[in-house]
This record gives C-alpha cells, structure tokens and sequence, in this order.
C-alpha cells in the first residue's frame, strides 16, 4: 500500500473537512435565505451562487477523496502521475476554498443570515 507523507495526509483531510463544512454552510445559507425571504427577483441570484458553491464544494471533496483512495490503494507505491495529481489537487483546492468562503460569507452579511 501506498503511503504520503504525513504532512500531506493531513493537508489533505483538512481541505476535505473545509470542503465539508462550505457545502453545509452553502446548504444552510441558502435554506435559510429561501425561507426567510422566498424565491424573488432579488433573491434568485444567491440562491443559485449558494447552490453552485454546495456542488463546486461537494465536487472537489469527491475528486481529492477518490485520488486519496486510490493512492491508498496502489501497490507498492502510488505512481508518480498519481502523486502529481494529488498535488495539483491540493493546489488547486487552497487556492479555491478560501474564495468560497468568502462568497458564502459576503452573502450571509449582504441578508443578514448570521
């Protein structure tokens, strides 16, 4: 079995944890908007950016928990495309995720859904 260093083990269930969390708060924040105000003009557009965020989230959590899996699964080493792979998912997610979060938060302040 395949094994990454610690270091990158645990970058990786701390951007899978942060993904967990931002498809929750994209589900709750756009539950709460539907319900507190309805689907209106005014509304519609955070809904949707609310429910793109759930999936990008819900997307990314998929691709980086499958390539994790696989690693894990490879035998006796992880191959070297596989490896550069995680590596460009764990990139790509810390660049992404904080920007997710930040949308998320500018339109739970913007309907004062705190």
């Amino acid at each position: 079995m395949a094994k990454l260093p610690a270091e990158t083990s645990e970058t990786i269930w701390t951007l899978l944890r942060q993904l967990l969390t931002i498809v929750e708060d994209a589900g709750a924040a756009e539950y709460t908007l539907f319900e507190r105000y309805g689907e209106t003009p005014s509304t519609l557009g955070n809904l949707a950016d609310l429910k793109k965020l759930a999936e990008e989230a819900a997307t990314r959590y998929s691709q980086l928990f499958k390539i994790r899996l696989r690693i894990a699964e490879a035998n006796p080493t992880a191959p070297n495309d596989m490896l550069r792979l995680v590596d460009t998912a764990i990139t790509q997610n810390q660049l992404r995720i904080p920007a997710m979060e930040r949308s998320i938060q500018e339109i739970k302040t913007e309907w004062n859904l705190q």
